[in-house]
């Protein structure tokens, strides 16, 4: 079951914005809280006055807190691997490792008595996650996730993603990336260019990312990294994870009848199984709609992105909707309806024979 997050940075914020958003993210179903001790200093007694009233109040709503530290962070607050009762007192879920120690230490952690999650990061395609395996750790109580990266064009890269992604599910651990808000106005660090763990997700809309991480097959949770989200942005977040079928945002054109229209809304669409390279194909409509008229319309020559009802030039054919895979010619035969909005057109490469699709109009 996927998981939903958002992030919260207290020492940048107050309790009572911080508990307004944790609100405001459980109203639409979210879990999970990520928050930051990396870059905070204070002794604990001071740490704890801090976090502990916005963790318990998350707490009580039943989100899941995990804290990201850091080896510094252990010495600095006097903490030790083997005994993590500061993070039990301070609420938490579980804590992040930032960087981590060699394998060893990790594994003992995933024994502590607290039952507190050990979340390790994900970004880095070493054998660091075969050390801490090779100890034997507690797997119920080990997870990943992914960095986020404030720095334009710092994000990872889709294949290195995918390699890290899959040494992680190939031990069948629990996996989190970042997608970052473009409502949001800061996260743990100054720099603020967006704060995702993909760098092609840098400026896509956030159900945008959130969609193409679900549809990798590698992510099992996805988590909100800057603050704060729109309720907005909340909302469509939501509605990607309650969707059953695969949703693709398009735009439609003047030109679409109001039949054709019904089709693309309202009737339900799979991707046809003998897969051609050019289009996918849903052809129900063709078979439930064969007594009706489809002249022809809007015809210009096709782009990769562009949806396709067949006009009565193509004989049987009239009727079945299309999604174009490539650019290719129209001899009249094909109504050009709408249209993928552009920024999620590459969403088509994730879809595969069979899957169930929808539409939703901007």
């Amino acid at each position: 079951m996927h998981k939903l997050g958002i992030s919260i940075y207290p020492e940048h914020s107050t309790p009572e914005k911080d508990k307004a958003y944790i609100d405001l993210a459980h109203k639409y179903g979210f879990t999970r809280v990520f928050t930051c001790l990396l870059s905070v200093s204070g002794d604990k007694e001071k740490i704890l006055r801090e976090f502990k009233e916005t963790i318990s109040h998350a707490n009580a709503l039943g989100l899941e807190v995990l804290v990201d530290i850091s080896p510094r962070i252990f010495e600095a607050l006097h903490i030790s691997y083997d005994d993590l009762s500061f993070f039990h007192e301070l609420g938490a879920y579980g804590i992040r490792l930032d960087m981590g120690f060699t394998g060893s230490e990790e594994a003992a952690m995933t024994f502590n008595p607290y039952g507190l999650k050990i979340e390790i990061n994900m970004s880095n395609d070493t054998n660091y996650l075969n050390n801490i395996i090779d100890f034997q750790p507690n797997r119920e109580n080990l997870i990943g996730s992914h960095n986020f990266y404030p720095h334009r064009y710092a994000g990872l890269s889709y294949d290195y993603f995918v390699k890290c992604s899959e040494r992680f599910r190939s031990f069948q651990i629990r996996t989190a990336a970042f997608v970052h808000s473009n409502d949001a106005t800061y996260g743990p660090w100054p720099v603020t260019e967006g704060l995702c763990t993909l760098e092609m997700h840098r400026g896509l809309p956030i159900d945008t990312q959130a969609k193409h991480l679900l549809a990798t097959k590698l992510i099992d949770d996805i988590i909100v990294a800057n603050a704060y989200a729109s309720e907005a942005e909340i909302a469509k977040l939501s509605a990607v994870l309650r969707a059953e079928k695969f949703g693709l945002n398009i735009q439609l054109h003047d030109t679409i009848t109001p039949l054709e229209r019904k089709i693309v809304t309202e009737e339900p669409h799979f991707y046809r199984g003998d897969v051609s390279d050019y289009f996918i194909r849903s052809t129900q409509s063709r078979v439930k709609y064969r007594d009706e008229a489809f002249k022809p319309t809007f015809t210009p020559n096709i782009r990769r992105g562009d949806i396709l009802i067949e006009n009565e030039l193509y004989g049987q054919y009239k009727g079945e909707l299309q999604i174009a895979l490539k650019d290719m010619e129209n001899r009249g035969k094909t109504n050009v309806v709408g249209r993928i909005r552009d920024e999620e057109i590459f969403l088509l490469d994730y879809m595969e024979p069979w899957t169930k699709f929808e539409f939703f109009i901007d």
